[in-house]
């Protein structure tokens, strides 16, 4: 069962999306708090977060940076904040996804499902026979089949499961063009379609983790406005 960890000030949504999780299947815990939120995940980590960015505490940017520094659970922001460049700043600070309130149910429901499809790998991810070897990235190995990065020092260099789905989808198609509306579709879902703020969100995440000059990339490509390419 998933566990789901929702973080809001607001007793009615929090009460609300208690009870139509549960509904679904989910496991729930509730946070009114980032401090109660921190607790809450350090003491039983969760599947995902649900967060909520005014919190009354600590600021919900703050709460995303506190958990990206140990842990890669996805996080779905839910704010009021609809401004792009909030959506960018939790982006950029490791949230997974971004829905704006007032919020549908069913659309929520469609990005925790987006979200969960990154964290279980179905047999169509399996390697094909041209990425059974482990590609390299600048000064990393990647091992597709465990999910892992190595350094060539043997640090391990951890990635949320959105980045890694993104990484998974390139590394697997070497040198191959794959469209933003493709990577769109199999990284977040059938339902995002213009969200291109996000390839560039976490593209930019991925080159500062791997590569040697994320400001001139030698392997994680931009093809100005058609997609993104890895290059061997």
């Amino acid at each position: 069962m998933t566990r789901i960890l929702v973080v809001d000030d607001e007793p009615q949504i929090l009460r609300a999306l208690r009870i139509n999780l549960r509904a679904r299947g989910y496991d729930i815990e509730v946070a009114d708090t980032g401090a109660a939120a921190l607790t809450a995940a350090a003491s039983h980590l969760p599947d995902l977060v649900v967060l909520d960015l005014g919190l009354p505490d600590i600021d919900g940017f703050d709460v995303i940076r506190g958990l990206r520094g140990w842990t890669t659970v996805p996080i779905i922001v839910l704010s009021g904040r609809a401004g792009s460049e909030d959506k960018v700043a939790a982006l950029d600070a490791g949230a997974d996804d971004y829905v704006t309130k007032p919020f549908g149910v069913d659309e929520l429901l469609a990005r925790i499902r987006a979200v969960t499809r990154r964290l279980t790998p179905t047999a169509a991810d399996a390697p094909a026979p041209s990425a059974t070897a482990a590609p390299r990235v600048g000064r990393h190995t990647v091992n597709l089949a465990d999910r892992t990065v190595t350094r060539d020092d043997g640090a391990e260099v951890r990635l949320t499961p959105t980045q890694w789905a993104m990484l998974d989808k390139l590394l697997r198609h070497p040198g191959k063009l794959i469209s933003q509306r493709q990577l769109l579709h199999d990284v977040w879902g059938p339902e995002y379609q213009h969200e291109t703020n996000y390839l560039r969100q976490y593209m930019a995440q991925l080159r500062r983790k791997l590569e040697d000059d994320p400001a001139r990339p030698r392997h994680l490509i931009t093809e100005p406005g058609m997609g993104y390419r890895y290059q061997p």
